[in-house]
């Protein structure tokens, strides 16, 4: 069956049911309909055992994080514990393009997958609204006079929407003469990459948000000094189209376990994990919670512990890191379309995974454990090799079926991560905050990505030279690259060296609060493939709806 199909042959429970079931009060409770509900709890009392799943850098293949990070939590609770998860939402890009539905796959899923892996609640469309208020705001402001004495020519914020459509990344507006604006190159880019989406992850309540998205660093005027949303006036109305998007979505496994699902950042060009919000909820109504950072743990992890974390004052008890054999044999150069089963091939990939243990446990200072996301073509002997390779790196290799059996396929691995979260443990960060922007990035590119350090391109550096000047180069930093590579290169795949990572540009994210650095060719509105999955989607006319997985 496929993932739709299994999703359908199980009957969910009521979400007020699931919701009295997590600790939630009637008056804590709005819902969207049977299976969907709106979280709002203002007060957190963190007190759960926080556990992030991460990944070695993935293939065009998918590893199954999600998979696996739903099966865990429904394993935990299977155990007699209370455990509850905390998942970022689809975006409808990646959906309609190669990647596909986001709601985890098999007997691990979150349900209603239809509606989470397409409009959900509708936090994603509110986001793309306040975005594009603010542009609207802009522009009307240099058409009615221009007070602010905005230079046309340095406007920072582009549009956005939540789809892949490369048309969009360089547009020119306000064409058709006087009546239609002031003529000025602008942009699109896709909503999970937009600052608002991250400003929305990393508020903490109304007031937070406000804040920040006044802080938003919108252009330059003609002499040179910055100008920021709030000399608008524009954070009010921007809050306002916000405020059921700042609130956390629940939902349920298909065991009928809680779900939170709020925010969904890429990891690649953005910071990668879902809001603090739904975080600290989920780990004030539980014992465990499971959550995930987008890609491998040199993007979504690193940004979650490098960013979130300090943002949110939380720290993982465990970390678990996913593989497959599959993606460990293409990083060691099998030929994607006939993989087999060379074990000296898996032998010269596992070197990827190597990576990533390091740098959970010795970067970041945290116990981890590996789940092989086992899939049927997979053989004992396979499976052996990553295990008496992570042997060597003092870590368990624990080999997982949730896909097949949900959460009794998980339960190995539920008993190896809750044995981790046992252990003391102090996370230590990549870089300190007081640190220059350069030295921040050049940390991340030798202990995350083990390279050389970093070359900044002209632009870069005079973009640099501003946040200096404006006081905000103490700000945490990220870095936009592939998500393919240890490197910014996708072709060099397992574990390279003697790179070095080529910063083209830097960007500002005040409202954020953060720093944007894009390497190479990284850009912030994809395309569509060829053959995008949209084109094999179709709904019939009872409503049933074919192709989204």
């Amino acid at each position: 069956m496929t993932d739709l199909e299994i999703a359908r042959s199980f009957t969910y429970k009521p979400i007020a049911e699931v919701a009295k079931n997590s600790g939630f009060n009637e008056n804590e409770i709005e819902l969207y309909g049977k299976y969907k509900a709106k979280i709002d709890v203002n007060e957190f009392y963190p007190s759960a055992k926080l556990i992030l799943v991460t990944a070695i850098n993935p293939s065009s293949l998918g590893e199954g994080k999600t998979t696996v990070s739903i099966g865990l939590a429904d394993a935990i609770n299977l155990t007699g514990n209370k455990c509850m998860l905390a998942l970022r939402e689809p975006s409808l890009g990646p959906v309609f393009g190669i990647k596909g539905g986001a709601a985890g796959g098999g007997y691990s899923q979150v349900v209603p997958m239809e509606d989470i892996n397409l409009h959900f609640t509708g936090d994603i469309h509110a986001i793309t609204s306040a975005n594009n208020l603010l542009s609207a705001l802009i522009d009307n402001h240099i058409f009615q006079g221009n007070d602010l004495r905005i230079d046309t020519e340095r406007i920072l914020w582009r549009r956005c929407m939540d789809m892949n459509d490369r048309n969009l990344r360089c547009v020119r507006t306000g064409l058709g003469g006087e009546k239609n604006g002031i003529p000025a190159d602008n942009g699109f880019d896709i909503t999970a990459a937009s600052e608002i989406m991250a400003i929305l992850c990393l508020s903490r309540d109304l007031a937070d948000l406000k804040c920040r998205l006044g802080n938003i660093h919108i252009a330059y005027d003609v002499d040179g000094k910055p100008v920021f949303a709030k000399q608008l006036k524009a954070e009010g109305s921007m809050a306002l189209l916000l405020k059921d998007a700042i609130k956390p979505n629940l939902v349920q496994t298909l065991a009928g376990n809680p779900a939170i699902i709020h925010g969904g950042p890429f990891a690649n060009i953005a910071h990668g994990c879902n809001s603090i919000r739904a975080t600290l909820t989920a780990m004030s109504r539980s014992e465990y919670v499971v959550t995930e950072a987008g890609f491998g743990a040199d993007l979504g992890a690193e940004k979650f512990l490098d960013v979130k974390c300090r943002a949110g004052v939380i720290k993982p008890s465990a970390v678990v890191i996913v593989a497959t054999v599959r993606a460990l044999m293409l990083g060691g150069g099998a030929d994607k379309t006939n993989i087999g089963h060379d074990i000296e091939t898996l032998k010269r990939g596992v070197c990827n995974l190597g990576k990533h243990v390091e740098n959970i446990t010795k970067v970041f200072g945290l116990p981890c454990v590996v789940a092989i996301n086992r899939f049927t073509c997979d053989t004992d002997e396979e499976i052996g090799v990553i295990e008496s390779y992570c042997n060597t790196l003092g870590v368990d290799a624990v080999p997982c079926e949730v896909w097949a059996k949900g959460g009794e396929g998980g339960l190995e691995l539920a008993k190896k991560t809750l044995e981790l979260c046992e252990k003391p443990s102090e996370l230590t960060y990549a870089y300190d905050l007081s640190d220059s922007i350069e030295n921040k990035l050049n940390s991340i590119v030798t202990k995350i990505y083990g390279g050389d350090g970093i070359e900044l391109s002209d632009k870069a550096k005079k973009e640099i030279a501003k946040i200096k000047e404006m006081g905000m180069d103490k700000l945490p930093v990220i870095i936009a690259k592939t998500q393919y590579s240890l490197s910014d290169n996708p072709t060099l795949l397992g574990r390279p060296s003697g790179f070095t990572v080529k910063i083209s540009d830097i960007k500002l994210r005040s409202g954020a609060g953060f720093i944007v650095a894009i390497a190479g060719n990284m850009l912030l509105m994809p395309g569509l493939s060829k053959t995008p999955a949209a084109m094999n989607m179709d709904i019939d006319n009872d409503g049933n709806i074919t192709g989204l997985f």
